[in-house]
């Protein structure tokens, strides 16, 4: 069973309890969003919005894909959740809390709910926050070949409360050393995976220069979208996304250059010798282009 990547630039979180919000996002430039029933949604009031949350997908014309946070598997909703929201037709389901042992047995799940529902068998992806528990962090180089998988993501604030921390900054306002450690783990591990990565959140929703500074450091080492927890951060985080003009100029020079010198294993470009890690890159930027 083989997935696609994930291909969102930004990925909007909507609470799954507030139809407003819901709307919302729909109508948002973001290019997927994502319901949810996990964190945003008080424990008493989550069996009605899984209810509600069925009720929209089936009803409600999507502009862009529409997927749904579930809660944690070893919790009492997450069962629930999939039941109701499974035959409403998510285009894909984010997994939190997880490991590749939680990841294997959603698709189980799935698999069960799709015939259950007359679904085509393996038609729902899957997105893992990998980093958010210790077991999750210690798993999340383990992804090659999970079924369904198209992106992974990390967390700082349930993994900081998962450590015990009282902060997950240090005192220049970066991440401390076990989050940058997250973040890289998870980089590299969807790497090794062959799926997405996906940056977490930026929670000042105010902060749109700080935002735009994590974005596009976040583009530069390798992440392909960014989650978003404000309508307002939508377009910051798709234009930190999207390859400037210069950069797609560039990158075409780069493939013109070397399709200029067929077999060649290395070309020279204004004055810099280029090499195959070169070229693959300015294919990869190329494939973003909008």
């Amino acid at each position: 069973m083989t997935t696609t990547p994930l291909a969102a630039r930004s990925l909007l979180f909507a609470p799954g309890d507030s139809p407003r919000k819901l709307e919302k996002a729909g109508l948002s430039a973001a290019d997927l969003v994502i319901i949810d029933l996990e964190d945003a949604v008080a424990e008493s009031a989550k069996p009605d919005a899984r209810k509600a949350v069925a009720g929209h997908l089936k009803t409600t014309h999507r502009r862009q894909p529409h997927w749904v946070r579930i809660n944690p598997l070893d919790t009492s909703h997450a069962l629930p959740d999939l039941a109701a929201i499974v035959p409403a037709r998510p285009d894909g389901i984010m997994l939190p809390k997880a490991t590749r042992a939680d990841a294997e047995r959603l698709n189980h799940y799935l698999t069960a709910l799709e015939a259950a529902a007359g679904l085509p068998i393996g038609g729902i992806p899957v997105f893992v926050l990998a980093t958010e528990t210790p077991a999750g962090v210690f798993d999340v180089g383990n992804y090659a070949g999970c079924p369904r998988l198209a992106a992974l993501s990390w967390g700082a604030e349930d993994s900081a409360t998962a450590l015990g921390a009282t902060n997950n900054r240090d005192d220049n306002g970066e991440y401390d050393f076990p989050y940058q450690l997250f973040r890289a783990l998870c980089l590299t591990g969807a790497a090794a995976a062959s799926v997405s990565a996906i940056e977490t959140i930026h929670g000042d929703f105010r902060d749109s220069e700080g935002l735009e500074k994590m974005a596009r450091r976040a583009r530069r080492a390798g992440f392909r979208g960014m989650l978003a927890i404000h309508p307002d951060q939508v377009p910051v985080i798709n234009a930190a996304f999207t390859p400037s003009p210069d950069e797609i100029a560039h990158a075409e020079k780069v493939l013109a250059a070397f399709d200029a010198n067929p077999g060649a294993g290395t070309v020279g470009l204004d004055g810099a010798m280029l090499d195959m890690p070169h070229l693959k890159r300015a294919q990869a930027l190329l494939a973003m282009k909008r």
